[in-house]
């Protein structure tokens, strides 16, 4: 109980800080409510914080803050922060983008060799017990002509610098030369996608990552669109470039299940003579027949006729192999 004890305190020292370094003029009551603890809780807080070395004053207009410039040490991280972010790493390496894998191998090797004994045990075994996506992480594929893709996407996002791009329009079996100014990275169940300004079209688009066959980070930088919002853009027209309008058919006591698992965002919802009818986007007709019959008879595609008739053959398939 004693050693909960400190580790508690410890974490609210921690947390003390980094909340005074980005909201500084708090008073020993507004640091009192946000923790839950008494007033005198706080102020024995930063006398300890004070004898420790942390340069805190109190602001002429009122308030605690910490000198600009203070550094934390390099990393104090909970067992459960430090999961987190491990785990955060083992997403990325199973990534298709090589560097991305590479990336990942080296931030989780330099994050593991800082934490304490006890900590790492802890994130080792909750590792070893973890499974992201176990068919996804075998049928994984690495694609040499893609590596880097995304590591230099999100530079040049960062950075604010175009993009020049050669670009397969899968629908049409046709490669575009396209010049884009990044503006967001977003991951569609099975893979990534860029949000770009196209100079091409003169407007805001959503691109395949896997389907860039070249690409150059250009010099000359781009000014952001006044007024975009990524989540908002996401949210009226986020679906990729080449999907297709999905409407699948769930028995209603099987929906609520099913709902939770639906690996896009739902776009309507119909309910009728105990059946509902859900309505998305998705763009990977190959991944959405193969998830549809995950479902067997539960799940029925109303549309459109290219996701019906891949779910056939796949179920035709499967009954050859079994008969």
């Amino acid at each position: 109980m004693m050693r909960e004890k400190a580790q508690n305190r410890t974490e609210r020292l921690f947390n003390i800080i980094l909340l005074l370094q980005n909201r500084p003029h708090l008073s020993s009551r507004d640091l009192a409510d946000h923790f839950g603890v008494s007033r005198r809780t706080v102020f024995r807080d930063l006398r300890a914080l004070s004898e420790s070395g942390v340069p805190l004053t109190y602001a002429d207009d009122g308030g605690y803050e910490i000198l600009e410039g203070y550094q934390l040490p390099p990393l104090m991280l909970t067992a459960r922060e430090a999961a987190v972010i491990l785990i955060g790493t083992e997403f990325m390496r199973v990534q298709s983008d090589r560097s991305l894998q590479e990336d990942a191998a080296k931030v989780r090797l330099k994050i593991r060799g800082i934490l304490p004994g006890e900590i790492r045990e802890y994130v080792d075994r909750l590792q070893d017990r973890t499974v992201l996506d176990p068919y996804w992480a075998h049928a994984m594929r690495v694609d040499e002509q893609e590596e880097g893709h995304w590591f230099r996407l999100s530079e040049a996002l960062a950075r604010q610098h175009s993009v020049a791009m050669q670009y397969l329009v899968q629908s049409r079996s046709e490669l575009t030369q396209r010049t884009i100014d990044p503006l967001g990275l977003v991951y569609y169940t099975d893979h990534w996608n860029v949000i770009a300004f196209d100079h091409l079209r003169k407007d805001v688009r959503s691109f395949r990552m896997d389907h860039i066959q070249r690409m150059q980070v250009l010099s000359q930088r781009f000014v952001w669109p006044e007024g975009f919002d990524l989540e908002a853009y996401l949210k009226e027209r986020g679906s990729p470039t080449d999907s297709v309008q999905v409407r699948l058919r769930f028995p209603e006591a099987r929906y609520a299940s099913a709902r939770t698992r639906i690996p896009a965002t739902i776009l309507k919802e119909e309910r009728r003579d105990g059946f509902v009818d859900v309505d998305f986007a998705f763009e990977n007709v190959d991944y959405l027949a193969a998830w549809v019959l995950r479902f067997g008879v539960d799940a029925t595609v109303v549309s459109p006729p290219e996701v019906r008739s891949r779910v056939r053959e796949l179920a035709e398939l499967i009954a050859r192999r079994h008969g």
